[in-house]
């Protein structure tokens, strides 16, 4: 069955929707230029909240290498998401200072930029519209020929869903303005979203 992660979540009332829902991943997104952005002391709280069976995934843009690590060693995340123009060099880095899980976000305009993300040493790969949290989808059928496992963000919601699992059969989406009204978490569009994956 294709994973689910919900991004962007701020609130202790997004935390308890999941914890509803059983999502596989839910994220923090870190990176302050965003309206989403939570810092470290607050995503803490929220992981204390967070069900043990749903794995927390910190979102970064161009941050310190040492801060991600950080926060990974010290559990506050259980995998980084680096979301910016973190290059190889920055991933061993990265390994060299944690064992966690690294996911490595492309944005795809032609199928010319899934070279880079076939050859990616990050453990799991993200392919997203721009830089994320557009709410905007790219042209999913770009993704046909690649082979590795991935997670599919840009525009999803439960209005597309269906269409996304059956054209690209994606290791895991990655949704967040899908899941939300008014620019917060929608409890209802989260239940119909992972209703849909698991009728899959």
């Amino acid at each position: 069955m294709t994973k689910v992660k919900l991004c962007g979540l701020t609130r202790e009332c997004d935390i308890e929707y999941a914890n509803r829902l059983l999502p596989d991943y839910i994220g923090f997104v870190f990176a302050e230029k965003s309206r989403r952005y939570v810092s470290s002391d607050r995503a803490k709280t929220l992981k204390r909240l967070l069900n043990t069976r749903i794995s927390p995934v910190g979102v970064f843009v161009n941050e310190p290498v040492e801060r991600v690590a950080l926060m990974l060693n010290q559990r506050i995340i259980d995998l980084a998401q680096l979301h910016g123009q973190e290059d190889e060099a920055y991933i061993g880095k990265l390994r060299a200072l944690t064992d966690k899980p690294i996911i490595k976000a492309f944005s795809v305009a032609s199928v010319s930029d899934l070279s880079a993300a076939e050859k990616s040493s990050a453990d799991y790969i993200l392919f997203d519209n721009d830089c994320g949290g557009t709410g905007k989808s790219f042209n999913w059928n770009l993704l046909a020929s690649f082979q590795r496992p991935f997670f599919l963000a840009g525009g999803i919601s439960p209005k597309n869903i269906k269409t996304a699992l059956t054209m690209v059969h994606p290791y895991a989406i990655d949704v967040s303005s899908g899941i939300e009204t008014d620019g917060v978490k929608d409890y209802n569009k989260i239940e119909r979203l992972m209703q849909a994956v698991r009728k899959d």
